[in-house]
């Protein structure tokens, strides 16, 4: 998806949790057709999370018949993208040729490295009948010794996650470990990202021994350590400490993290890196047209100026 500029989320409710070092209340923008975009990450106080450089929270929406979701050809460098759908689809199709569905619970990771052009649509069926989305765009920062691979794609069905499912929750592992299981996403820095769906009245831990953790609650809500916080929430933890979550409604809430970067990184547009002068090489390049085009598309974003 292709960042645009917004104001940054703001803070949330007054910190007791000791364990919380901040909690993000993201900020809304209308991208039209009443299809609305909260953004978490990045923030003033807060660059990442573990590698989590960027994170949007778009719909719920109900797109009548005709209409979609059209995010033309647009680059990216120096980044990794996590595209996760709870209701809806979305086809992704990109610069190296790949044409995917993207449907719910199902994991799908664009590593951009050296560059990337992509663009996500509608799909054609869901355009005529029309259909609801609701979903999580990330992007994961990567290590700078990373920075210039060869770009990638990954996709993993739902069926293909691991899931444990307890008595009253479950947690879909999208990337790395949790809950003594790991998803067979491959990456190169170690992160986290689960789904966890808790009914009422559920207790879940989230897991001490990653350096940086963050529970984003897309709906419902929680409470830590007899403070409530309610969706939609980004509550940003400090290392160690163990947490327990207590739903108290139906909840769905995204668990991430993992190891820091080795230092903060430059963002402008779809670009992220350590080298504020190969943000300006990838400035150029998109500029003037030496990025790789994508299959089957005749458009593109153009450079903002």
């Amino acid at each position: 998806m292709s960042w645009q500029p917004s104001n940054d989320p703001v803070l949330g409710d007054p910190m007791s949790c000791d364990a919380l070092d901040l909690v993000i209340v993201p900020r809304t923008r209308d991208l039209g057709d009443g299809f609305e975009v909260r953004r978490a990450l990045p923030h003033g106080r807060r660059q990442m999370v573990g590698p989590f450089i960027f994170f949007d929270h778009f719909g719920p929406v109900q797109f009548v018949s005709g209409k979609g979701m059209d995010v033309r050809p647009h680059p990216h460098i120096g980044l990794a993208t996590v595209t996760y759908l709870f209701d809806g689809s979305i086809m992704h199709r990109d610069s190296e040729g790949n044409v995917q569905e993207i449907a719910p619970g199902a994991m799908n990771l664009m590593t951009a490295g050296r560059g990337i052009a992509h663009s996500e649509r509608t799909p054609d069926a869901q355009r005529a009948s029309g259909q609801k989305m609701l979903g999580l765009q990330s992007w994961i920062a990567l290590p700078e010794g990373s920075e210039e691979i060869d770009p990638s794609f990954q996709h993993y069905a739902a069926g293909d996650l691991p899931m444990i499912s307890e008595r009253d929750f479950t947690a879909r592992v999208i990337a790395g470990s949790a809950f003594g299981i790991a998803s067979p996403v491959k990456m190169v820095s170690p992160w986290f990202y689960t789904e966890v769906t808790a009914a009422a009245g559920a207790i879940v831990p989230l897991d001490p021994d990653h350096e940086e953790r963050a529970i984003y609650v897309v709906d419902g809500e929680v409470e830590i350590a007899k403070e409530r916080y309610e969706g939609p929430r980004l509550l940003i933890f400090r290392p160690g400490d163990r947490i327990t979550v207590r739903a108290l409604k139906a909840t769905r809430m995204m668990f991430l993290g993992g190891d820091a970067l080795e230092g903060p990184r430059h963002i402008w547009w779809n670009f992220v890196s350590s080298s504020k002068e190969r943000i300006e090489q990838a400035k150029q390049d998109w500029k003037t047209g030496r990025f790789a085009a994508v299959p089957q598309e005749h458009e593109f974003i153009p450079l903002p100026e």
